[in-house]
This record gives structure tokens, sequence and C-alpha cells, in this order.
């Protein structure tokens, strides 16, 4: 199977790894011939990582099944799949998603990483249009499984199980989103733990580094390998419904409080800037995420080793 990316930068770099290490074949392209170059070393160096975990049985076998092509046309020739990670500008997806529709096979399905832009947005008047979706990963895909499949009322259901079975196929995790929403469903449930986050640390009650504590070493260790419904099913006596019983009222009590929706303030956001700030320097950032892949490949190691 032929995979295209379209746009080589981070989003783009990790899904070829995704595709390659399955031993499809990878075509990268991108409007600048430099940071495309570049993104080749990089996804080579990367699954050498992958490699040295034990998550990719051959780097070098991998790294050959990825290309860069120096037009889209190219790109696109013999593509059965495509997975376009443009900016997240609606022109930009217009423009790309009518030459794309124009240049690809009439079966190829044209999919989108996009994270906020529903598929309706960018694909209305294409003549291909039952073809074109949104397939959102979590980043980066070649660590964390999650790709949320969000269609257009317009896109054919052969095209969303067709992507399904692309994701199951190389070790992916698709959920399908059934109806277009803002933020799909894990920016959503993201955006919730956010909001009070951002509240508790503006109402004096905890400090940013404290709350993430609450988070890494206490909800995110369940959270790693279970649910939420799945966490309250087995936290009270007689499951789910056992536990809203016990804890609804708590919960209705705590949603009251919550009447309002403005926005993060800027001294609220400068607030938890400077603490996160104080904990890690701009400069470490770049090394803090080498730490995190290093930490995920470890834990997805883990729970290759550990039974469901």
């Amino acid at each position: 199977m032929n995979i295209a990316i379209i746009g080589s930068g981070l989003i783009g770099q990790a899904w070829a790894i995704v595709f390659a290490r399955a031993g499809l074949n990878v075509a990268m392209w991108d409007g600048d011939a430099a940071a495309l170059a570049q993104a080749k070393i990089i996804v080579g160096e990367q699954l050498q990582a992958l490699e040295m975990q034990g998550l990719v049985a051959d780097a070098s076998k991998a790294n050959a099944h990825v290309s860069i092509t120096a037009s889209l046309d190219e790109a696109l020739q013999n593509a059965d799949y495509v997975q376009e990670n443009l900016p997240e500008r609606l022109e930009i997806k217009r423009d790309i998603y009518k030459t794309m529709d124009a240049l690809a096979k009439p079966d190829t399905i044209l999919a989108s990483s996009t994270s906020g832009i529903p598929a309706s947005a960018f694909t209305e008047a294409l003549s291909g249009r039952h073809r074109c979706l949104v397939a959102h990963p979590v980043n980066p895909p070649y660590l964390i499984p999650v790709v949320e499949i969000c269609g257009a009322p317009w896109t054919d259901a052969a095209a969303i199980q067709g992507t399904r079975d692309l994701m199951n196929a190389v070790g992916q995790k698709p959920v399908t989103v059934n109806q277009e929403i803002e933020g799909f469903v894990l920016n959503r449930l993201q955006g919730a733990l956010l909001r009070e986050a951002f509240r508790l640390v503006e109402q004096g009650v905890v400090s940013v580094q404290d709350l993430d504590t609450t988070v890494k070493d206490g909800l995110g260790l369940r959270w790693s390998f279970m649910g939420p419904f799945e966490t309250i099913d087995l936290n009270a006596p007689n499951g789910l419904t056992d536990y809203c019983e016990r804890y609804g009222p708590l919960y209705q009590r705590m949603f009251e409080q919550h009447g309002d929706s403005e926005p993060w303030s800027d001294d609220l956001i400068a607030t938890t800037e400077a603490q996160r700030r104080a904990a890690l320097s701009t400069d470490q950032l770049s090394e803090r995420r080498r730490w995190r892949d290093d930490r995920l490949m470890a834990l997805i190691t883990h729970k290759r080793n550990a039974k469901d």
C-alpha cells in the first residue's frame, strides 16, 4: 500500500514513522524543500531511537520505505491513502484539498490531521468530497496510538471504514467520531480538564506543580490503561450505577459552581507560564520532549507485555 504524507512538520514526520514501521511505502512532500530533506533525516533518527527501545524491529528497513518527492503530483501519483498535515488555516486546507482531489486517484482516501477544522469546511465544493475526512492523531502518533476519524456529512461510510482498517493494520487505535463537533472528542475531554485546572490555580486552591502531580501520579496512572467509564465502574462495589448513586450529588454540586465560561485571562496565563518556566526553562523544552518520548516508549513496552 502506498501512503502520501503532505506536510513534513512534526506531525507529518510522526505519521511517516507510523506507516513506514508497518512496512508501507511512504512518499513525503512539502513546499519547503529544505524542511523536507531535514524531515527525512529526523524520521531516520527517530526510527533508530524506537529500535533501541524495542519498538521497531529494523529501523533501517523501515526508513527505506520513506522517500521524499519533488512535487505534490509525484507524491500523489500512486497513493492509496493521503495524510495531510499542513497548518491549521482554512484557506490552506481548501487550496490543498482542491489540488489533491484533482491529482489523486479517484478511490484514494484524503485524510487531514487537523485538530479543529471539520472536514465539511474545506471539502464541500469538491467532486470527490465523499472520500475526504479527518484522521486526527495524538502527538506523537507513533507512541500514542489513538486516531479520531471524523467525516463530513457527505463522507462515504466506505472511506471511514477504510481508514479504520488502515489504522488498525498499522497498529493505531481508531475512534470514530459520529458527527462533526469542534475539538472532536480528545480535545473536548482535555479542554474540560484544562478549564478546571486553570480554575483551581486561579482560585489559589493548588499550585501548577501540585496540580500536575495530581494528574500524573493520580488520575493519569489509571488513565494509562483504562478510561473514565471503566475507572468509575471499578470504583464502587456494584459498578457504574452504584458509583453514580454514591457520588452523583457531589459532582452535581461541583457542576453548579461552574456556571462561567470566561476565557483564561492574560494574568492567569502569565501566572501559570511563570510557574512552568520556574520548573523548566524554555531552552530545556526540546530535551524534556525527548524525555517524554522515552518515558512513553517505556510505558508502551510495559503495556505490550501486560494483558488487558
